[in-house]
Protein backbone atom coordinates (compact mmCIF):
# COMPACT_ATOMS: atom_id res chain seq x y z
CA UNK A 1 0.00 0.00 0.00
CA UNK A 2 0.89 3.92 -0.75
CA UNK A 3 2.52 5.10 2.47
CA UNK A 4 0.61 7.91 1.44
CA UNK A 5 -2.78 6.40 2.45
CA UNK A 6 -1.03 5.41 6.08
CA UNK A 7 -0.59 7.54 9.13
CA UNK A 8 0.41 11.03 9.35
CA UNK A 9 -0.92 10.63 5.43
CA UNK A 10 -3.73 8.87 6.22
CA UNK A 11 -7.60 10.20 5.04
CA UNK A 12 -10.00 11.30 7.06
CA UNK A 13 -13.21 10.52 4.59
CA UNK A 14 -15.41 13.10 6.47
CA UNK A 15 -16.38 16.19 7.14
CA UNK A 16 -16.54 18.11 10.51
CA UNK A 17 -17.64 21.25 11.94
CA UNK A 18 -16.63 22.14 15.33
CA UNK A 19 -17.00 25.59 17.29
CA UNK A 20 -16.02 26.47 20.50
CA UNK A 21 -12.47 24.73 20.43
CA UNK A 22 -10.63 24.39 23.56
CA UNK A 23 -7.66 26.43 23.71
CA UNK A 24 -3.95 26.11 25.93
CA UNK A 25 -2.24 29.13 26.02
CA UNK A 26 -3.77 32.76 25.10
CA UNK A 27 -4.33 33.52 21.56
CA UNK A 28 -3.42 37.16 20.65
CA UNK A 29 -6.07 39.44 20.59
CA UNK A 30 -4.90 40.87 17.61
CA UNK A 31 -5.44 37.53 15.40
CA UNK A 32 -8.75 38.28 13.39
CA UNK A 33 -9.03 35.42 10.68
CA UNK A 34 -8.45 32.39 9.24
CA UNK A 35 -6.33 30.14 9.46
CA UNK A 36 -6.84 28.15 5.95
CA UNK A 37 -4.99 24.80 4.13
CA UNK A 38 -5.04 22.68 1.49
CA UNK A 39 -4.30 18.97 0.95
CA UNK A 40 -5.53 15.67 -0.78
CA UNK A 41 -7.81 13.24 0.53
CA UNK A 42 -8.98 10.82 -1.85
CA UNK A 43 -13.17 10.37 -2.55
CA UNK A 44 -14.41 6.70 -3.79
CA UNK A 45 -12.27 3.81 -4.84
CA UNK A 46 -8.63 3.85 -5.27
CA UNK A 47 -5.73 1.57 -6.02
CA UNK A 48 -3.70 1.89 -2.91
CA UNK A 49 -0.71 0.43 -4.84
CA UNK A 50 -0.57 3.28 -7.44
CA UNK A 51 -2.02 6.25 -5.51
CA UNK A 52 -0.16 9.12 -5.90
CA UNK A 53 0.19 12.17 -2.82
CA UNK A 54 -0.42 14.40 -5.32
CA UNK A 55 -3.53 13.67 -7.04
CA UNK A 56 -5.69 13.02 -3.63
CA UNK A 57 -9.20 14.91 -4.06
CA UNK A 58 -8.98 18.97 -2.20
CA UNK A 59 -9.83 18.78 1.25
CA UNK A 60 -9.46 22.49 2.89
CA UNK A 61 -9.20 22.66 6.85
CA UNK A 62 -10.17 26.14 8.33
CA UNK A 63 -9.88 27.67 11.60
CA UNK A 64 -11.55 31.10 12.27
CA UNK A 65 -10.08 32.71 15.36
CA UNK A 66 -11.12 36.22 16.91
CA UNK A 67 -11.28 37.67 20.27
CA UNK A 68 -8.97 35.29 21.43
CA UNK A 69 -11.17 32.34 20.66
CA UNK A 70 -11.53 29.73 18.19
CA UNK A 71 -14.70 29.65 17.11
CA UNK A 72 -14.93 26.84 14.81
CA UNK A 73 -13.10 24.49 12.69
CA UNK A 74 -14.37 23.21 9.31
CA UNK A 75 -12.94 20.61 6.86
CA UNK A 76 -14.49 20.79 3.31
CA UNK A 77 -13.79 18.83 0.51
CA UNK A 78 -13.01 21.10 -2.12
CA UNK A 79 -15.95 19.87 -5.56
CA UNK A 80 -14.59 19.58 -8.88
CA UNK A 81 -16.38 17.51 -11.40
CA UNK A 82 -14.56 13.94 -10.21
CA UNK A 83 -14.98 14.95 -6.30
CA UNK A 84 -18.58 15.63 -6.69
CA UNK A 85 -19.28 12.60 -8.51
CA UNK A 86 -17.77 10.65 -6.08
CA UNK A 87 -19.74 12.38 -3.47
CA UNK A 88 -22.69 11.78 -5.68
CA UNK A 89 -23.21 15.28 -6.02
CA UNK A 90 -24.29 17.58 -8.94
CA UNK A 91 -20.96 18.94 -10.47
CA UNK A 92 -20.48 22.53 -9.50
CA UNK A 93 -20.81 25.23 -11.95
CA UNK A 94 -18.20 27.06 -13.68
CA UNK A 95 -15.55 25.66 -16.52
CA UNK A 96 -13.10 23.54 -15.52
CA UNK A 97 -10.39 23.17 -18.70
CA UNK A 98 -10.12 19.59 -17.47
CA UNK A 99 -12.65 17.30 -15.61
CA UNK A 100 -10.29 16.15 -12.45
CA UNK A 101 -10.52 16.51 -8.88
CA UNK A 102 -11.33 19.60 -6.75
CA UNK A 103 -8.10 21.70 -6.17
CA UNK A 104 -6.01 20.36 -3.80
CA UNK A 105 -2.74 22.34 -3.47
CA UNK A 106 -2.66 25.33 -1.90
CA UNK A 107 -5.55 28.17 -0.64
CA UNK A 108 -5.88 32.01 -0.34
CA UNK A 109 -8.16 34.75 -0.12
CA UNK A 110 -7.82 37.53 -2.75
CA UNK A 111 -10.15 40.41 -3.67
CA UNK A 112 -12.63 39.26 -1.31
CA UNK A 113 -12.87 35.59 -2.39
CA UNK A 114 -11.01 32.64 -1.29
CA UNK A 115 -9.58 30.19 -3.68
CA UNK A 116 -8.73 26.63 -3.55
CA UNK A 117 -5.45 26.71 -5.97
CA UNK A 118 -3.95 23.84 -7.98
CA UNK A 119 -1.82 23.72 -10.88
CA UNK A 120 -1.05 21.59 -14.63
CA UNK A 121 -4.47 22.98 -16.09
CA UNK A 122 -7.15 22.01 -13.53
CA UNK A 123 -9.22 24.38 -12.34
CA UNK A 124 -9.32 27.06 -9.68
CA UNK A 125 -12.11 26.29 -7.67
CA UNK A 126 -13.87 29.51 -5.51
CA UNK A 127 -15.26 28.59 -2.00
CA UNK A 128 -17.35 30.99 0.99
CA UNK A 129 -15.98 31.85 3.89
CA UNK A 130 -17.33 28.77 5.07
CA UNK A 131 -15.19 26.28 2.97
CA UNK A 132 -18.59 25.33 1.11
CA UNK A 133 -17.72 24.96 -2.95
CA UNK A 134 -19.04 28.22 -5.31
CA UNK A 135 -17.49 26.88 -8.48
CA UNK A 136 -14.64 27.13 -10.62
CA UNK A 137 -13.10 30.27 -10.59
CA UNK A 138 -11.50 32.04 -14.21
CA UNK A 139 -10.70 35.14 -12.70
CA UNK A 140 -14.19 36.92 -13.82
CA UNK A 141 -13.45 35.12 -17.16
CA UNK A 142 -10.06 36.92 -17.44
CA UNK A 143 -8.08 33.67 -16.99
CA UNK A 144 -8.72 30.55 -18.84
CA UNK A 145 -6.60 27.02 -18.89
CA UNK A 146 -5.71 26.71 -15.44
CA UNK A 147 -3.79 28.42 -12.74
CA UNK A 148 -1.05 27.93 -10.46
CA UNK A 149 -0.81 26.78 -7.00
CA UNK A 150 2.33 29.33 -5.86
CA UNK A 151 0.82 32.70 -7.04
CA UNK A 152 3.18 35.47 -5.16
CA UNK A 153 1.27 38.59 -3.93
CA UNK A 154 3.56 42.02 -4.55
CA UNK A 155 3.21 43.60 -0.92
CA UNK A 156 3.19 47.19 -2.64
CA UNK A 157 0.24 46.62 -5.08
CA UNK A 158 -1.06 43.53 -3.65
CA UNK A 159 -1.24 42.53 -7.01
CA UNK A 160 -1.16 38.37 -7.49
CA UNK A 161 1.66 37.13 -10.19
CA UNK A 162 2.09 33.86 -11.32
CA UNK A 163 3.80 31.23 -13.61
CA UNK A 164 1.43 28.51 -14.51
CA UNK A 165 2.22 25.52 -16.80
CA UNK A 166 -0.10 22.97 -17.95
CA UNK A 167 0.11 19.89 -19.02
CA UNK A 168 -1.53 19.81 -22.45
CA UNK A 169 -0.87 23.69 -22.98
CA UNK A 170 1.94 22.13 -25.82
CA UNK A 171 5.24 24.18 -25.35
CA UNK A 172 4.60 27.67 -23.20
CA UNK A 173 4.17 28.47 -20.18
CA UNK A 174 2.09 31.59 -18.96
CA UNK A 175 2.75 34.30 -16.70
CA UNK A 176 0.22 36.20 -15.53
CA UNK A 177 -0.77 39.36 -12.95
CA UNK A 178 -4.04 39.31 -11.71
CA UNK A 179 -5.10 42.89 -10.31
CA UNK A 180 -6.61 43.54 -6.71
CA UNK A 181 -9.78 43.44 -8.56
CA UNK A 182 -9.55 39.84 -8.97
CA UNK A 183 -9.56 39.90 -12.87
CA UNK A 184 -6.21 39.36 -15.21
CA UNK A 185 -4.70 42.55 -16.25
CA UNK A 186 -1.94 40.76 -17.94
CA UNK A 187 -1.19 37.51 -19.40
CA UNK A 188 2.15 36.58 -21.42
CA UNK A 189 3.38 33.43 -22.93
CA UNK A 190 6.43 32.37 -22.51
CA UNK A 191 8.17 29.70 -24.69
CA UNK A 192 9.51 26.37 -23.47
CA UNK A 193 9.99 22.37 -24.53
CA UNK A 194 8.93 19.27 -23.10
CA UNK A 195 6.39 20.20 -21.19
CA UNK A 196 8.34 20.62 -17.63
CA UNK A 197 6.28 20.21 -14.26
CA UNK A 198 6.87 24.06 -12.64
CA UNK A 199 5.62 23.84 -9.38
CA UNK A 200 6.66 27.10 -8.49
CA UNK A 201 8.69 30.22 -9.39
CA UNK A 202 10.09 33.85 -7.85
CA UNK A 203 9.12 37.01 -8.20
CA UNK A 204 11.78 39.86 -7.25
CA UNK A 205 10.98 43.78 -7.55
CA UNK A 206 12.21 43.73 -11.22
CA UNK A 207 11.92 40.10 -12.51
CA UNK A 208 9.77 37.44 -13.23
CA UNK A 209 11.77 34.33 -12.24
CA UNK A 210 11.09 30.21 -13.85
CA UNK A 211 12.12 26.85 -12.31
CA UNK A 212 12.82 24.71 -16.07
CA UNK A 213 13.94 21.56 -14.36
CA UNK A 214 14.07 18.42 -15.77
CA UNK A 215 10.76 16.63 -14.67
CA UNK A 216 8.86 16.04 -17.77
CA UNK A 217 5.40 14.76 -18.99
CA UNK A 218 5.49 11.34 -18.86
CA UNK A 219 3.88 9.95 -21.82
CA UNK A 220 3.82 6.04 -20.85
CA UNK A 221 2.30 7.04 -17.74
CA UNK A 222 -0.21 8.90 -19.12
CA UNK A 223 -1.19 6.12 -21.70
CA UNK A 224 -1.18 3.88 -18.82
CA UNK A 225 -3.83 5.71 -16.89
CA UNK A 226 -5.82 6.48 -20.09
CA UNK A 227 -6.00 3.61 -22.68
CA UNK A 228 -7.08 0.12 -23.03
CA UNK A 229 -3.85 -2.01 -23.00
CA UNK A 230 -3.64 -2.81 -26.67
CA UNK A 231 -4.07 0.77 -27.59
CA UNK A 232 -0.79 2.34 -25.65
CA UNK A 233 2.08 1.95 -27.26
CA UNK A 234 0.07 4.21 -30.13
CA UNK A 235 -1.34 6.00 -28.00
CA UNK A 236 2.40 6.80 -27.04
CA UNK A 237 3.76 7.38 -29.89
CA UNK A 238 0.72 10.13 -30.60
CA UNK A 239 1.33 11.32 -26.84
CA UNK A 240 4.77 11.98 -27.64
CA UNK A 241 4.51 13.78 -30.45
CA UNK A 242 2.30 16.55 -29.68
CA UNK A 243 2.76 16.94 -25.75
CA UNK A 244 5.16 19.99 -25.68
CA UNK A 245 5.07 20.46 -29.16
CA UNK A 246 1.58 21.62 -29.85
CA UNK A 247 -1.21 22.71 -27.62
CA UNK A 248 -4.01 19.76 -27.59
CA UNK A 249 -7.65 21.31 -27.44
CA UNK A 250 -9.44 21.70 -24.59
CA UNK A 251 -12.15 19.31 -25.73
CA UNK A 252 -10.25 16.39 -26.21
CA UNK A 253 -8.37 16.33 -23.07
CA UNK A 254 -11.71 16.95 -20.81
CA UNK A 255 -12.62 13.68 -22.91
CA UNK A 256 -9.62 11.59 -21.57
CA UNK A 257 -11.26 8.72 -20.14
CA UNK A 258 -9.80 8.21 -16.51
CA UNK A 259 -10.81 5.02 -14.41
CA UNK A 260 -11.42 6.64 -10.83
CA UNK A 261 -9.26 3.93 -8.84
CA UNK A 262 -6.08 4.89 -11.24
CA UNK A 263 -4.07 8.09 -9.37
CA UNK A 264 -1.40 7.64 -10.72
CA UNK A 265 0.87 11.21 -11.55
CA UNK A 266 2.02 11.90 -15.22
CA UNK A 267 5.40 13.23 -15.11
CA UNK A 268 8.62 11.89 -13.90
CA UNK A 269 12.31 12.28 -13.93
CA UNK A 270 13.79 13.27 -17.34
CA UNK A 271 17.86 12.83 -17.35
CA UNK A 272 17.88 14.44 -21.07
CA UNK A 273 15.77 17.84 -19.87
CA UNK A 274 18.45 20.64 -19.61
CA UNK A 275 18.32 22.35 -16.22
CA UNK A 276 17.91 25.82 -15.37
CA UNK A 277 16.28 28.96 -14.23
CA UNK A 278 15.04 31.53 -16.41
CA UNK A 279 14.71 35.71 -15.83
CA UNK A 280 12.72 37.74 -17.43
CA UNK A 281 11.86 41.55 -16.77
CA UNK A 282 8.42 42.28 -15.25
CA UNK A 283 7.31 44.05 -18.34
CA UNK A 284 8.86 41.56 -20.47
CA UNK A 285 7.57 39.03 -22.65
CA UNK A 286 8.95 35.54 -23.58
CA UNK A 287 11.67 36.84 -26.14
CA UNK A 288 13.04 38.57 -23.12
CA UNK A 289 13.89 35.55 -21.09
CA UNK A 290 17.16 34.79 -20.47
CA UNK A 291 18.05 31.55 -19.59
CA UNK A 292 21.09 30.23 -17.41
CA UNK A 293 22.07 26.64 -16.84
CA UNK A 294 22.17 25.11 -13.29
CA UNK A 295 23.51 21.59 -11.78
CA UNK A 296 20.13 19.24 -12.57
CA UNK A 297 17.92 19.08 -9.62
CA UNK A 298 13.97 19.76 -8.70
CA UNK A 299 12.84 22.59 -6.56
CA UNK A 300 9.44 22.46 -5.41
CA UNK A 301 9.67 25.35 -3.59
CA UNK A 302 12.04 28.65 -3.16
CA UNK A 303 11.90 30.35 0.02
CA UNK A 304 12.33 33.82 -1.34
CA UNK A 305 13.93 36.13 -4.11
CA UNK A 306 15.59 39.57 -4.44
CA UNK A 307 17.67 41.69 -6.22
CA UNK A 308 20.84 42.52 -5.78
CA UNK A 309 22.57 45.01 -8.03
CA UNK A 310 23.26 42.88 -11.16
CA UNK A 311 22.34 39.81 -9.43
CA UNK A 312 19.30 38.03 -8.87
CA UNK A 313 19.38 36.03 -5.17
CA UNK A 314 17.30 32.94 -5.38
CA UNK A 315 16.98 31.01 -1.86
CA UNK A 316 15.57 27.35 -2.78
CA UNK A 317 14.34 24.13 -1.26
CA UNK A 318 17.33 21.96 -3.94
CA UNK A 319 16.12 18.34 -4.38
CA UNK A 320 18.62 16.22 -6.22
CA UNK A 321 16.11 14.66 -7.96
CA UNK A 322 12.39 13.73 -8.12
CA UNK A 323 10.05 10.94 -9.69
CA UNK A 324 12.80 8.61 -10.83
CA UNK A 325 12.80 5.52 -8.93
CA UNK A 326 10.73 6.66 -6.17
CA UNK A 327 7.17 7.60 -8.45
CA UNK A 328 4.65 8.19 -5.75
CA UNK A 329 5.60 11.17 -3.65
CA UNK A 330 8.99 13.37 -3.20
CA UNK A 331 11.45 11.02 -1.74
CA UNK A 332 14.98 11.06 -4.02
CA UNK A 333 17.05 12.08 -1.63
CA UNK A 334 17.14 14.87 1.39
CA UNK A 335 16.30 18.23 -0.17
CA UNK A 336 18.27 20.76 1.37
CA UNK A 337 18.43 24.73 1.51
CA UNK A 338 20.28 26.33 -1.25
CA UNK A 339 21.18 29.78 -2.59
CA UNK A 340 21.63 30.45 -6.18
CA UNK A 341 23.17 33.94 -7.13
CA UNK A 342 22.25 34.63 -11.05
CA UNK A 343 24.67 36.93 -12.57
CA UNK A 344 23.52 38.78 -15.27
CA UNK A 345 26.44 40.25 -16.11
CA UNK A 346 28.44 37.61 -16.84
CA UNK A 347 25.87 34.68 -17.22
CA UNK A 348 26.50 32.08 -14.17
CA UNK A 349 24.62 30.40 -11.20
CA UNK A 350 26.91 30.55 -8.35
CA UNK A 351 25.43 27.84 -6.61
CA UNK A 352 26.36 27.42 -2.60
CA UNK A 353 24.46 25.56 0.21
CA UNK A 354 22.90 27.40 3.19
CA UNK A 355 21.68 24.13 5.09
CA UNK A 356 22.39 20.64 4.28
CA UNK A 357 19.61 20.11 6.78
CA UNK A 358 16.71 17.80 5.03
CA UNK A 359 13.34 20.47 4.91
CA UNK A 360 10.79 21.58 2.97
CA UNK A 361 7.64 23.77 2.82
CA UNK A 362 9.60 26.68 3.53
CA UNK A 363 8.01 30.73 4.12
CA UNK A 364 8.91 33.74 4.83
CA UNK A 365 7.10 37.22 5.95
CA UNK A 366 4.90 37.65 3.35
CA UNK A 367 5.85 40.95 3.63
CA UNK A 368 9.41 40.61 1.68
CA UNK A 369 8.22 38.99 -0.73
CA UNK A 370 10.48 39.69 -3.86
CA UNK A 371 12.70 41.99 -1.42
CA UNK A 372 15.71 41.22 0.88
CA UNK A 373 14.61 38.56 3.77
CA UNK A 374 16.21 38.05 6.86
CA UNK A 375 14.55 35.11 8.38
CA UNK A 376 13.24 32.00 7.24
CA UNK A 377 11.06 29.32 8.49
CA UNK A 378 11.05 25.54 7.27
CA UNK A 379 9.21 22.04 8.90
CA UNK A 380 12.81 18.99 8.56
CA UNK A 381 11.74 16.52 5.71
CA UNK A 382 14.12 13.81 6.32
CA UNK A 383 12.97 10.98 3.63
CA UNK A 384 10.56 12.46 2.52
CA UNK A 385 7.69 13.35 5.07
CA UNK A 386 7.56 16.05 8.18
CA UNK A 387 9.14 15.29 11.24
CA UNK A 388 9.14 16.66 14.90
CA UNK A 389 11.23 19.83 14.01
CA UNK A 390 10.75 23.05 12.94
CA UNK A 391 13.66 25.21 11.52
CA UNK A 392 14.05 29.44 11.79
CA UNK A 393 17.12 30.59 9.55
CA UNK A 394 18.38 33.91 10.32
CA UNK A 395 20.68 34.99 6.44
CA UNK A 396 21.75 38.11 8.60
CA UNK A 397 22.37 37.24 12.36
CA UNK A 398 23.38 33.75 14.16
CA UNK A 399 22.69 31.16 11.81
CA UNK A 400 19.16 29.66 12.51
CA UNK A 401 17.34 27.83 15.91
CA UNK A 402 15.15 24.82 15.37
CA UNK A 403 12.64 23.50 18.22
CA UNK A 404 11.76 19.78 18.57
CA UNK A 405 7.87 19.27 19.52
CA UNK A 406 9.09 15.79 20.96
CA UNK A 407 8.66 12.13 19.86
CA UNK A 408 5.78 11.33 17.73
CA UNK A 409 4.86 14.87 16.61
CA UNK A 410 4.62 15.14 12.75
CA UNK A 411 4.93 18.82 11.60
CA UNK A 412 3.70 20.78 8.14
CA UNK A 413 4.04 23.56 6.68
CA UNK A 414 3.92 27.42 9.26
CA UNK A 415 2.79 30.40 7.98
CA UNK A 416 4.37 33.77 9.27
CA UNK A 417 1.58 36.23 10.75
CA UNK A 418 2.61 39.66 11.58
CA UNK A 419 1.52 41.32 15.31
CA UNK A 420 0.69 44.37 13.02
CA UNK A 421 1.45 45.88 9.69
CA UNK A 422 4.56 47.69 10.61
CA UNK A 423 5.93 45.27 12.98
CA UNK A 424 9.37 43.92 12.31
CA UNK A 425 9.98 41.41 10.24
CA UNK A 426 10.33 38.57 13.07
CA UNK A 427 7.42 40.32 14.79
CA UNK A 428 4.67 38.12 15.41
CA UNK A 429 3.35 34.11 15.53
CA UNK A 430 4.02 31.01 13.30
CA UNK A 431 0.91 28.84 12.75
CA UNK A 432 0.23 25.36 11.78
CA UNK A 433 -0.73 22.05 12.24
CA UNK A 434 1.05 19.47 14.65
CA UNK A 435 -0.03 15.91 14.28
CA UNK A 436 0.39 13.56 17.14
CA UNK A 437 0.62 10.21 16.44
CA UNK A 438 0.21 8.15 19.75
CA UNK A 439 -3.06 10.01 20.25
CA UNK A 440 -3.98 10.39 16.38
CA UNK A 441 -4.92 13.81 16.48
CA UNK A 442 -3.98 16.72 15.62
CA UNK A 443 -3.82 20.62 17.06
CA UNK A 444 -3.03 23.70 15.56
CA UNK A 445 0.29 25.42 16.63
CA UNK A 446 0.48 29.15 17.59
CA UNK A 447 4.56 30.06 18.17
CA UNK A 448 6.34 32.86 18.94
CA UNK A 449 8.31 33.42 16.01
CA UNK A 450 11.09 34.86 17.88
CA UNK A 451 12.03 32.24 20.05
CA UNK A 452 10.01 28.85 18.55
CA UNK A 453 7.72 28.66 21.94
CA UNK A 454 4.37 28.18 22.48
CA UNK A 455 1.90 31.13 22.42
CA UNK A 456 -1.45 28.76 22.25
CA UNK A 457 -2.53 25.70 20.79
CA UNK A 458 -6.07 24.98 19.48
CA UNK A 459 -6.85 21.03 19.57
CA UNK A 460 -8.76 19.21 17.27
CA UNK A 461 -10.54 15.46 18.04
CA UNK A 462 -9.23 13.67 15.06
CA UNK A 463 -6.14 13.53 12.93
CA UNK A 464 -5.56 16.52 10.36
CA UNK A 465 -3.80 14.60 7.30
CA UNK A 466 -0.74 15.63 6.37
CA UNK A 467 -1.20 17.78 3.18
CA UNK A 468 0.68 20.70 1.12
CA UNK A 469 0.02 24.54 1.50
CA UNK A 470 -1.86 26.81 3.59
CA UNK A 471 -2.59 30.77 4.51
CA UNK A 472 -3.43 32.80 6.84
CA UNK A 473 -6.43 35.06 5.73
CA UNK A 474 -7.29 38.31 7.71
CA UNK A 475 -10.87 39.31 7.98
CA UNK A 476 -11.06 42.43 5.63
Amino acid sequence: MSRYLTGAFAPIGEEYTLTDLPVTGTIPDWLDGRYLRNGPDPVGEIDPELYHWFVGDGMVHGIRIRDGKAEWYRNRWVRGPETARALGEQPPPGHFPVSGIGANTNVIGHAGKTIALVEAGLACVELTDELATVGACDFDGTLTGGYTAHPKRDPETGELHAVSYNLFGGNRVQYSVIGVDGRARRVVDIPVAGAPMMHDFSLTENHVVIYDLPVTADVRQMAEMAVPRPLRLPARLVLSALIGRIRIPDPIAARRPRPSTDRRFPYSWNPNHPARVGVMPRDGDGRDVRWFDVEPCYVFHPLNAYDDGDTVVLDVVRHPKMFDTHRLGPDEGDPTLDRWVVDLADGKVRESRVDDRAQEFPRVDERRVGRRHRYGYAPAFPGGEGSDTLLKHDFAGSGSIQRSFGAGKVLGEFVFVPSSPDAAEDDGVLMGFVYDRPTDRSELALLDAQTLQDVARISLPHRVPAGFHGNWVPTA
